[in-house]
């Protein structure tokens, strides 16, 4: 096998791997807020957007330290060991406790850090230049599946159901944990990079595994990600993608989490109300495949770079936010338990809102994919630290987006998506044209990026 073909099976694992967790824990968290309205436990007062919104926050917090720790235990081992607690809070929703549901949303911000700088970093050193937007797609494209799966199952069980039994809601969940146990596993078939070395390089690759597995080269290893974050930190470039990654971290809290809970609060869809939020799952994942597909795989046939795929995600959402404005009711985010009545300015439509999830996800790759594309481009010598930043943006602004998901109304969510998406898009066309500028001075082809 070819050194490159070699890259692309690590790169089909990790997107494997990524998508049987994120299978358990993007449903997880798409029906949590419905899942823990229907507690009749009288003892459980936890709520799914303040778990979201501290996973996001200590994520992002995390995200400080997530690059020692890849560099200090290699990012296959910091996959496992993320993989298990990605379980674990999974787990807690079998028998709901508040403390041990708070409790596993601190650990699991911590293991998401780990694991997507560790992700960020098998990427970038499975990739080159030429291959780095093909492998993004076909991560992302394997990711999203994720999106599907699990959701059609949602789609299919909950069927009918107004109310979520507590037979139910084990099911799911213990299947869940199962899955996320299966992907973590996965992450040993992961070859390291050191395996595909020539053999005559053997004797020179086992002298820098020797030296690097002293305590004392993995502390200065450690040391120097940290200082290379906060440098990268201040960066232009890195500024400037920061407002587009922020928008990510907005629009991941809405499609993910308040989109779904909005849809299944809507009384007008009747029965069928439950069972919509794992089909709207389902468009959003198709969306995401999609997207993947075409603007990952077949990002070489592109003459025109990246903008015009970013161009297309946010016209795409613009259209979403549109329709969503005036297909859902306003107090659809925050409704109680029984739901809402109230009419937006049409009345409901479960197409229009399938359309819309659609949509959200489609836009969503646009951006995921092409942030990927142009981070493994420009930051191809220090993969960790950057992607530990991108992960530590868009955290951060998912946590205080789920934050805000608990009081503001839906109107105001979504002008806060499209005044910071509108921003986003423009410091990404400025990056991604200083990046075909020097491309060019070094006589590349922009094109293969």
């Amino acid at each position: 096998m070819s050194s490159d073909g070699k890259n692309l099976f690590n790169i089909i694992i990790l997107g494997v791997s990524f998508m049987f967790i994120f299978t358990a824990f993007q449903t997880c968290g798409n029906i949590a807020q419905t899942v823990i309205t229907n507690l009749n436990n009288t003892d459980f007062h936890g709520s799914g957007y303040t778990s979201m919104s501290i996973i996001y926050g200590v994520f992002s917090a995390s995200n400080l330290i997530s690059p020692s720790v890849v560099a200090i235990v290699g990012p296959q081992f910091s996959m496992v060991v993320s993989g298990i607690f990605y379980s674990l809070y999974i787990a807690v929703f079998i028998q709901p406790a508040t403390w041990a549901f708070y409790t596993a949303s601190v650990f699991i911000g911590i293991a998401a850090a780990v694991l997507w700088t560790a992700q960020g970093n098998c990427l970038t050193v499975n990739s080159d230049e030429n291959t780095i937007g093909r492998n993004s797609g076909v991560f992302w494209a394997l990711l999203q599946f994720s999106l599907f799966f699990g959701n059609l199952y949602i789609y299919f069980a909950w069927q009918g159901k107004t109310h979520i039994s507590e037979s139910d809601r084990r099911t799911v969940f213990i299947a869940l944990t199962v899955i996320s146990l299966v992907g973590t596993v996965l992450f040993f078939l992961i070859r390291k990079q050191e395996d595909t070395k020539a053999p005559g390089d053997e004797d020179s690759t086992n002298e820098i595994l020797g030296e690097s597995s002293s305590a004392r080269n993995k502390m200065m290893r450690a040391v120097a990600a940290f200082k290379k974050s906060i440098t990268l930190s201040f960066t232009k470039e890195m500024m400037l993608l920061s407002v587009t990654t922020a928008y990510t971290g907005l629009e991941l809290t809405f499609f993910s989490g308040v989109y779904g809970t909005c849809i299944g609060a809507v009384n007008r869809f009747g029965s069928e109300g439950k069972s919509l939020i794992g089909l709207s799952g389902i468009f959003i994942g198709v969306g995401e495949i999609l997207g993947g597909g075409i603007f990952g795989l077949l990002s070489k046939n592109s003459r025109f770079g990246r903008n015009p795929v970013v161009m297309l995600g946010i016209l795409v959402h613009f259209v979403a936010f549109y329709l969503i404005f005036f297909n859902m009711p306003n107090d659809a985010p925050i409704a109680p338990m029984e739901g809402t009545d109230q009419v937006a300015y049409m009345i409901p439509s479960k197409e229009v809102a399938m359309l819309c999830s659609f949509l959200l996800g489609l836009g969503d790759s646009c951006f995921n994919t092409q942030l990927l594309s142009i981070l493994g481009f420009l930051y191809s010598e220090d993969s960790a630290p950057a992607f530990a930043i991108f992960k530590f943006v868009q955290s951060i602004c998912a946590a205080v987006a789920y934050f805000y998901s608990n009081y503001f109304l839906l109107q105001w969510q979504l002008l806060i998506m499209v005044i910071v998406g509108f921003f986003g898009t423009v410091t990404f066309f400025t990056v991604e044209w200083e990046a075909a500028a020097a491309l060019a001075a070094r006589g590349s082809d922009y094109s293969s990026i």
